[in-house]
């Protein structure tokens, strides 16, 4: 093939231009690429010097902030031990000043003891010198007496025993009559304010009733036929209805203050109704009894609230009502308890003692009276067992226990208990004796005092207040009255039973009579 040169530098000179350009491309391309390297480079290497710069500066920083805890905690712990030094010579100070002290009282002590050791070698040696002395001066008394030391201690312990009973009886009695005085003076000023604040109403029940009719007609219908109306009405109360010559009235008669009561209200409402037959009056005698329980339970509310003795049994409260229709030697027994009860409270707010036991104690005393005829044994009896049953405190049950002495007074509460129960007892137009009854303890009082060796006359005086007794000079000297009079006192008390108390009284008079001739 024939080609023109044209033709091959026509088709050279492209296929050069595009592989120069190739060329070209290729090594810029490269160019561009290691330049972007470059500087990929150097701005990594940048980022790294930045880096690594901060690195540096948050690695001093941390440094200096750990030097700074470091150099602070060595403060602290430098403070401290300081601290702890400063203690511990102040403590080593105050042991050394301690152990000086120590030191010194030993040392002081050390000579203290050698002087007593002296001292006691000196008293020794004294002991010893007296000893002989003693000696010698009792083998001499021996001598000139005549007598041996124990026949001369035998002597003297004679005398001596004789002066001590002398004065020891001589002391005795001006301590009892200091005693008495201040005793007596404060017990009336209490006793007397007691009963000055403390009025009560006193009523005398009997062991009948009468009750008035509208006319004597009204007997026969009570009678009824044959007397059958008296025979339900008798068996349905208990109580004996008697029908005399009295006119206009008929008798009721019965132990039982209780049932007398529902026997007087059953027969008032039948005079009132007119219509006496046996249904009727079992229909009455029904009404009478629930009225009375419930003027029972009254009567005990209201001595409840009277004395102010509050948080009673139910049954306690029933127990002091029907107390209203007992009576003590023709004391109403209910009055008198509720005048114990203030008459114990109003002296014990005197002597500082529990105002509210003591009223409580006062109220309940008599407590067995209200069922002593309806359980056997004394009415003291029957009271303790009441109060252990309702829970009564330990104040209280010794108080009715101990007011007529059958058991000791174990607490204040019982002696005020005991003396206001005699004071009720004993303070005049309280309770109505017999004439005999009266005469027969006057009689026996100057009995046990006639008893006595020694006594001359004895007189019962003031209402058996009080008992007088002369005595033989002879045979009883003043120390002997003393010992008699407590006797005398102390027997009356075990064997007569009296209100309040009895006033012993001793006279030993001697008398020296000569004639002038």
């Amino acid at each position: 093939m024939n080609l023109d040169l044209n033709t091959i530098i026509q088709i050279i000179i492209p296929i050069g231009a595009a592989l120069l350009a190739f060329i070209l491309g290729y090594f810029l391309r490269k160019y561009l690429a290691e330049a972007k390297i470059t500087s990929a480079e150097a701005e990594a290497r940048k980022i790294i010097e930045e880096a690594d710069k901060g690195a540096e500066a948050k690695k001093r920083e941390a440094v200096l902030e750990a030097k700074e805890e470091v150099l602070k905690l060595r403060n602290d712990v430098e403070r401290d031990n300081r601290e702890r030094r400063s203690e511990l010579q102040r403590l080593e100070r105050r042991l050394v000043q301690k152990e000086e002290t120590l030191d010194r009282k030993v040392d002081s002590i050390e000579k203290k003891e050698e002087g007593l050791n002296k001292k006691e070698a000196e008293i020794d040696a004294v002991k010893t010198q007296l000893s002989e002395v003693y000696k010698r001066q009792l083998n001499e008394l021996e001598r000139i007496s005549g007598l041996t030391s124990e026949d001369a201690k035998q002597i003297l312990l004679a005398d001596i025993e004789k002066e001590i009973q002398h004065e020891a009886a001589v002391l005795i009695k001006d301590i009892e009559n200091k005693a008495k005085e201040e005793g007596d003076k404060r017990a009336r000023e209490i006793v007397s304010l007691a009963i000055q604040r403390c009025a009560a109403d006193h009523v005398a029940e009997v062991t009948v009733a009468v009750i008035p009719l509208p006319s004597d007609e009204m007997k026969g219908r009570i009678i009824g036929r044959e007397g059958r109306n008296i025979r339900a009405f008798e068996t349905l109360t208990g109580i004996d209805l008697i029908i005399d010559d009295t006119p206009e009235a008929v008798i009721l008669s019965g132990f039982d203050p209780i049932r007398r009561e529902v026997a007087r209200i059953a027969l008032e409402k039948l005079i009132v109704d007119g219509r006496i037959h046996p249904a009727r009056i079992e229909e009455m005698v029904e009404k009478a009894q629930k009225e009375v329980s419930n003027q029972i339970r009254e009567a005990g509310e209201q001595a409840s609230f009277e004395t102010g003795v509050h948080g009673l049994h139910p049954e306690i409260i029933t127990l002091l009502g029907r107390l209203k229709y007992r009576t003590s030697y023709g004391q109403n027994v209910l009055k008198h308890s509720v005048e114990v009860a203030h008459l114990s409270g109003l002296m014990a707010a005197e002597l500082g003692v529990d105002i509210q036991v003591a009223k409580r104690a006062g109220l309940l005393h008599d407590l067995g009276k209200s069922v002593d005829h309806e359980v056997e044994g004394p009415h003291v009896t029957i009271g303790v067992d009441l109060a252990k049953k309702y829970r009564e405190s330990y104040d209280v049950i010794n108080a009715i226990a101990a007011h007529h002495g059958d058991e000791e007074p174990k607490t204040i509460i019982a002696v005020l208990v005991q003396a206001a129960d005699a004071v009720s007892a004993a303070r005049p137009g309280a309770r109505r004796e017999t004439l005999e009854s009266y005469i027969k303890r006057l009689t026996k009082l100057e009995e046990i005092a006639n008893s006595f060796e020694g006594v001359d006359k004895s007189f019962a005086i003031q209402a058996g207040r009080e008992v007088r007794i002369m005595v033989k000079p002879d045979k009883i000297d003043d120390l002997s009255a003393i010992r008699l009079v407590r006797e005398i006192a102390n027997r009356i008390e075990n064997e007569l039973e009296y209100p309040g108390q009895i006033k012993v009284v001793i006279i030993r008079e001697t008398r020296v009579v000569e004639y002038a001739k």
